[in-house]
C-alpha cells in the first residue's frame, strides 16, 4: 500500500453518497490518534459556553465519574460512522444519545454549535497539526456525515457547508464565551482526567501542554493563564512535527476504534449500547437559571443609559 493509499481511495469515493465510509477511513485509517484529540478539544470548547458547561456540572455527571463520560460520548459517537446510519448499533447510539438530550430542555442552537465545533474544529486540527489537510473531498463529506448526524438528533437549521459552519462556530462563541464556575468547574476535572492519561511525573507538563493548545477566548472564558509565549510555541511545534513525521510512516490497514486507546477504560469486558451514557429521571430536567450573554448585557446597559 502506497502512503497516499486512505487519501487517494476517499477521492475516489463520492461524498455525497460515501460520506460515512470517507469519515470511516478518515478516523480508523489515516488519523485516529488525531481525530479523537480534536473531537474531545471540540467537546471542551463547548463547555465554554456557559449554558452547556452550567447544565453539565449541574447534572453531576461529570463529578460523579468523568472517565465514564468521556468514555460513553466516544463510544456513542463511533458507531454512525463505522456502519452507517441505518445499521441497528448506529440507531442505538443515536437514541440513546437523544434521550440523553431530551431530558433536558437544550436549545436548538446550542445543539447546532455543538455539531459545528465537530465539523469545524477536526479540519483546522488537521490543518494545523495533521500529516496533511483534508483534501476537498473529504470537507465535503465530513460536512453531510454531520449534516445527517444533525438531522437525526433532531437538530434544525444545519448550516449547508464547511464556510456556513465555521462561522456559526466563530460567531457563536465570540458572543456567548463566558466564565462560568459550573463550566469551570467540568472543564478543570476534564483536565485532570487527561492528565490521568499519563505517568504522575508528567501531569503537569501536559496539561501546560493542554492550555498551550487553547486559544485566547477559550483561556478567557475559564480564566485560565496563559503559559509562557515560548511554551506555547515549543508545544504547537512538536505537533507540527509530530504530523511531518508522520507523513514518512506506511497507511495503517488495521482500523484503530475508540477501545482501542489506552485511556477509554471503563469497559474492560465490553459494553453494550443500549446502557451507555446516563437515565436522568424526568422529562424535562429542569434546566439550570440562564445567566445574560454579552448581547443580553449590552442591551441592559443601552436601556440603563436610556
Amino acid at each position: 500500500m502506497r502512503r497516499d493509499h486512505w487519501k487517494v481511495r476517499n477521492d475516489r469515493l463520492d461524498p455525497e453518497t460515501d460520506f460515512a465510509e470517507i469519515v470511516r477511513n478518515l478516523v480508523t485509517h489515516e488519523f485516529p490518534w488525531d481525530t479523537i484529540q480534536a473531537l474531545s478539544f471540540a467537546l471542551f470548547r463547548t463547555y465554554a459556553v456557559p449554558g452547556i458547561g452550567r447544565l453539565l456540572d449541574e447534572t453531576g455527571a461529570f463529578a460523579d465519574d468523568v472517565q465514564k463520560r468521556y468514555d460513553d460520548t466516544a463510544l456513542l459517537l463511533e458507531p454512525p460512522g463505522l456502519v452507517g446510519f441505518d445499521h441497528p448499533d448506529a440507531r442505538t447510539a443515536i437514541r440513546r444519545i437523544n434521550q440523553m438530550h431530551r431530558s433536558y430542555d437544550i436549545p436548538n442552537h446550542e445543539m447546532r454549535y455543538v455539531l459545528s465545533t465537530f465539523v469545524v474544529v477536526p479540519k483546522r486540527w488537521m490543518d494545523a497539526y495533521g500529516k496533511r489537510p483534508f483534501t476537498a473531498h473529504e470537507v465535503a463529506a465530513v460536512v453531510r456525515y454531520y449534516q445527517t448526524l444533525g438531522r437525526h438528533l433532531g437538530i434544525t437549521d444545519i448550516p449547508e457547508g464547511f464556510e456556513e459552519f465555521a462561522e456559526l462556530m466563530d460567531s457563536y462563541e465570540a458572543e456567548h464565551f463566558a466564565f462560568d464556575e459550573g463550566a469551570r468547574r467540568v472543564a478543570d476535572v476534564t483536565l485532570a482526567l487527561v492528565t490521568s492519561f499519563y505517568p504522575r511525573p508528567a501531569r503537569r507538563a501536559v496539561e501546560a501542554f493542554s492550555r498551550s493548545l487553547m486559544d485566547e477566548p477559550l483561556l478567557r472564558a475559564f480564566r485560565y493563564d496563559a503559559p509562557h509565549p515560548a511554551v506555547v510555541r515549543a508545544c504547537r511545534a512538536a505537533l507540527r512535527l509530530r504530523g511531518r513525521l508522520l507523513r514518512f510512516f506506511p497507511p495503517r490497514r488495521r482500523p484503530k476504534l475508540v477501545e482501542d486507546f489506552s485511556w477509554v477504560r471503563s469497559y474492560p469486558d465490553g459494553y453494550d449500547l443500549s446502557r451507555l451514557g446516563t437515565f436522568p429521571a424526568g422529562c424535562p430536567v429542569p434546566r439550570p437559571p440562564a445567566e445574560p450573554t454579552r448581547s443580553d448585557a449590552a442591551s441592559n446597559d443601552v436601556g440603563r443609559s436610556a
